[in-house]
């Protein structure tokens, strides 16, 4: 809940919604942007950076005792709520967005086992999402967020990027960019691959450990890094994680076996164990939001008009929706990228009738 949802809040309120809004994640939180949205803006919003668990989940069940008709997450903790604990609200909700590659891997799930209840677009896999937002979103706020919690270099170092999805590809083209060494570490074959042909050093992460000076997850699944990462880890070698939820990284285990733990640096936990220091940033969650101001209003843009657009997509067309996990339309996503395009200027060529026939037939 920091300044760009903050105004897609308030823009739909703008258009007549009644909303409730929270945030997607304990430290995700900007307290002054909820205070402004409350008390400016008349948005109903509860939130606070740094809640407790058991706030997080009251401040999400608050949102859903909205009895809601479109659901907006980010990260799958609204819809989960909903479907494991107010299954009274599901006949009410006509549909719902997923914003993350973390929430709709989720609904995947759940869309194999047939528990999707209503229409569900999956936000996250609209390319002008991950190719802007995961890519160069996460890739500059993310480098953005560990630079400014550490003052330190990135030049010369070693940087291992575990995971090469969309947000590992923008973390490892961005951190080259900056003249680190570039590790990158994956499950999958063919992102394996990819990588390799990008230019990047590919290997086990057991191998990484050792080489590393900064580590930065970015995969969606727990436990990446473990207690034989962190055996092997350089004295001083920072960690962070870009995937949506704290587990990564396994934080629980240095908290459990750390002899002493202190905080160094604003958003950054010193832990020292197997007789060397281990840094975190941002307690090991979204390192991007929890450390830094998310991603840059020039690509949440394009994102929250995704948002926007499906929302009203929804409300358009809910009797006609299948109850599963859906794409985004083709034409919505090219509304934006258009809308996009005239805003910075820039003009492009259209099809003349001759290609169009070409290309496809016929003329129309």
């Amino acid at each position: 809940m920091e300044a760009k949802t903050a105004y897609l809040a308030y823009l739909l309120k703008s258009l007549g919604a009644d909303i409730r809004a929270t945030g997607s994640n304990p430290l995700s939180t900007q307290d002054d942007v909820v205070a402004s949205l409350k008390n400016h803006y008349g948005v109903n919003v509860n939130a606070r950076h740094g809640c407790s668990l058991s706030e997080y989940d009251e401040f999400i069940n608050w949102a859903l005792d909205i009895k809601p008709d479109i659901i907006i997450d980010d990260g799958g903790d609204l819809i989960d709520t909903l479907l494991n604990n107010k299954r009274d609200l599901i006949a009410g909700v006509k549909g719902g967005l997923e914003q993350t590659t973390t929430g709709v891997k989720r609904l995947k799930v759940k869309y194999s086992k047939n528990e999707i209840p209503f229409p569900m677009l999956a936000v996250n896999d609209a390319t002008i999402k991950y190719m802007f937002d995961n890519r160069y979103g996460t890739g500059q706020s993310a480098l953005t967020a560990i630079l400014k919690s550490t003052n330190m270099t990135l030049a010369s170092k070693t940087v291992v990027v575990c995971g090469y999805g969309w947000c590992g590809k923008g973390l490892a083209q961005m951190a080259k960019g900056l003249n680190a060494r570039v590790i990158v570490t994956e499950t999958d074959e063919l992102s394996a691959l990819t990588a390799v042909f990008d230019g990047f050093s590919v290997m086990e992460s057991i191998e990484a450990a050792k080489l590393g000076d900064i580590f930065i997850t970015a995969t969606g699944t727990n436990k990446v890094l473990t207690k034989e990462h962190f055996a092997v880890m350089k004295d001083g070698a920072l960690l962070s994680n870009a995937g949506h939820f704290d587990v990564e990284v396994d934080i629980k285990y240095l908290n459990e076996n750390a002899s002493e733990i202190k905080e160094v640096r604003e958003n950054v936990r010193e832990y020292n164990i197997f007789g060397k220091k281990l840094y975190i940033i941002g307690e090991g969650r979204l390192v991007n939001l929890a450390a830094g101001d998310g991603h840059p209003i020039e690509i949440m843009d394009m994102s929250f008009s995704m948002q926007l657009l499906g929302a009203i997509y929804l409300c358009e067309n809910v009797k006609n929706l299948p109850k599963q996990l859906l794409y985004i339309p083709c034409e919505l996503e090219k509304k934006a990228a258009r809308i996009k395009l005239d805003s910075m200027g820039i003009k492009i060529d259209s099809l003349s009738s001759e290609q169009k026939k070409y290309l496809y037939g016929d003329d129309k």
